[in-house]
């Protein structure tokens, strides 16, 4: 059957209404969408396999409303992206890395993690959910720009959260309302001037919303304000991560004194102006091993091209940062 409507606009925003009773049409179309995966049904017989996959994508978001019909077991490998499930109705029951079975329910969503093998043991037949991929990177970058600091080592989360009020039920009814105007296809969501800000909105929701350790801080924005000659620092990093920068260089951009930076820095960002070269420089590193295959590059390629000619400090800065090793990276690639 496949898709039997679709939505987008701008290069921002775009869906998909998806109907099927073939199993392996409904993987594909969840291998697209999400992530690879194996899908089988577990009793066919009781409820027939019926899939709806109703899909939005907004920038590093993609927000989905799905339902099988029938009981249904998967497996993933790594995801590599934030994943909440939060059912509407029935249950959905999980397991990822060496962790114990969570069950998600309509009182408690399942906030997943990159890392780690993930499981669904069983997606029960009357449960239809909203299912949300958030990109690690840029969830990341956007604690970083509210926090005013770059988290140290990988950002976890606590697996559940309450939708039955607050913050968490907030944050469910706004992301479904955006989706569903995006898959409309004819209102302001899908134009990127409003769409952007609304991916931005839905990161900013979920990072007060969910629990971690970086939380309290959020509470107190106004308290980490970055001052500009910071800020035009971390810019032109993030603009060009390739260009060999020198503090003294960056202290220019800023338009203060080396010291002056290198004190800024410490107190607004957690670490020296070269310590965050490296920092973003770890990020497109790991962004590019997650983009290849294994017999197409070799980690220390990858690392040689970014700056990083000792790989032995490489591969423990790596680990620091992403709570993992670059070749496991590599591995979990597409």
């Amino acid at each position: 059957m496949g898709a039997v409507g679709a939505a987008g606009g701008a290069g921002v925003t775009g869906g998909s209404s998806f109907r099927t009773e073939d199993v392996d049409e409904a993987r594909e179309e969840l291998d697209a969408r999400y992530y690879a995966n194996r899908m089988a049904v577990v009793d066919g017989e009781r409820r027939p396999f019926a899939a709806r996959f109703d899909t939005v994508s907004l920038g590093p978001l993609v927000i989905g409303d799905l339902s099988c019909g029938a009981d249904v077991r998967m497996s993933f490998g790594e995801l590599g992206a934030y994943h909440l499930n939060a059912p509407l109705s029935g249950t959905m029951e999980m397991r990822q890395g060496g962790s114990s079975r969570i069950v998600a329910t309509p009182a408690e969503a399942l906030l997943l993690d990159p890392a780690g093998d993930t499981f669904l043991d069983r997606w029960s037949g009357d449960c239809r959910t909203l299912s949300v991929k958030i990109g690690a990177a840029e969830l990341r970058d956007r604690l970083e720009q509210l926090t005013g600091r770059s988290p140290r080592g990988p950002l976890v989360f606590a697996p559940r959260l309450d939708i039955t009020r607050g913050p968490g039920l907030s944050w469910v009814r706004f992301a479904r309302q955006v989706a569903a105007e995006a898959l409309a296809g004819e209102g302001l969501a899908t134009h990127e001037l409003v769409a952007r800000p609304l991916q931005e909105a839905l990161l900013n929701g979920l990072l007060l919303a969910a629990e971690h350790p970086w939380r309290e801080a959020l509470a107190h924005p106004a308290e980490v304000r970055r001052p500009a000659p910071v800020k035009r620092a971390m810019d032109a990093v993030r603009e060009r991560p390739e260009h060999p920068f020198t503090t003294t260089e960056l202290a220019a951009l800023g338009r203060v004194s080396v010291r002056r930076l290198q004190e800024s820095f410490r107190e607004y960002v957690g670490m020296s102006p070269m310590a965050y070269v490296r920092e973003v420089r770890l990020d497109r590193v790991r962004e590019e091993l997650r983009a290849a295959a294994p017999d197409e590059v070799s980690v220390s390629e990858v690392a040689w091209r970014w700056g990083f000619t000792h790989q032995g400090r490489f591969a423990a800065r790596y680990r620091e940062r992403f709570g993992e090793t670059p070749s496991r990276t590599l591995r979990a690639g597409r």
